[in-house]
């Protein structure tokens, strides 16, 4: 997969006539768009930096909707869907819904739902992507400390005071004091809560003390 940055409405149907009502609507609404006929083809040719989602058929030959859904959730790939269909029943669409769709239109929707389930995408993706954006720097600040100022976090965080750490690790409390400090200085954490919720959203194996 490539990537670019243009928000994106990728659009995969079997029926050339459904791409094309689709792409012309959200044309209409200054929206760019990218068709395919299969999840092959898409999965090949997917390209997107910037928010983006999925309208998706559920029936598609090959390989289908949901399995399409779960391939991508396999691949870590987390782009929201859409999902719209000729034929869906309620249990088809509990189970969309269930494994994260946004929305289970059934053909023919009315244009301003599809719009409307589009920008919740837009949105959700946004959220996303910053989240994910945020972990990475969190762990690029983590990856920085010494094996020593990791161990020092650990224990912090578990609600340790520093004399206590000291005795953990075998130091003085001053040693604890000064690494305590480069933690928080690296971490770019300005209170101790501050740094706790940066070591849950870490998933840092922290044991209350």
């Amino acid at each position: 997969m490539t990537f670019r940055s243009a928000p994106t409405v990728f659009v995969i149907d079997d029926d050339v006539e459904v791409r094309m009502s689709i792409q012309g609507l959200l044309k209409s609404t200054g929206l760019h768009s990218e068709a395919f006929a299969t999840a092959e083809e898409f999965l090949t040719n997917m390209v997107s930096d910037g928010p983006s989602c999925l309208v998706l058929d559920v029936s598609l030959p090959g390989v289908d909707g949901l399995e399409l859904q779960r391939k991508l959730a396999e691949a870590r790939v987390h782009i929201p869907i859409i999902f719209i269909t000729g034929h869906g029943d309620i249990p088809m669409s509990v189970k969309a819904m269930k494994t994260g769709a946004v929305e289970f239109l059934t053909k023919p929707f009315i244009d301003e739902d599809l719009l409307n389930a589009i920008q919740q995408a837009f949105n959700r993706d946004r959220v996303t992507r910053h989240q994910r954006d945020e972990l990475a720097e969190l762990r690029k600040r983590y990856e920085s400390l010494t094996m020593r100022e990791r161990q020092v976090m650990v224990l912090v965080v578990s609600g340790m005071l520093n004399k206590q750490v000291a005795f953990e690790l075998g130091t003085s409390e001053i040693t604890v004091k000064i690494q305590r400090g480069h933690v928080m200085a690296k971490m770019k954490a300005e209170s101790l809560a501050e740094l706790v919720r940066m070591a849950a959203k870490l998933e840092l194996p922290i044991s209350k003390k």
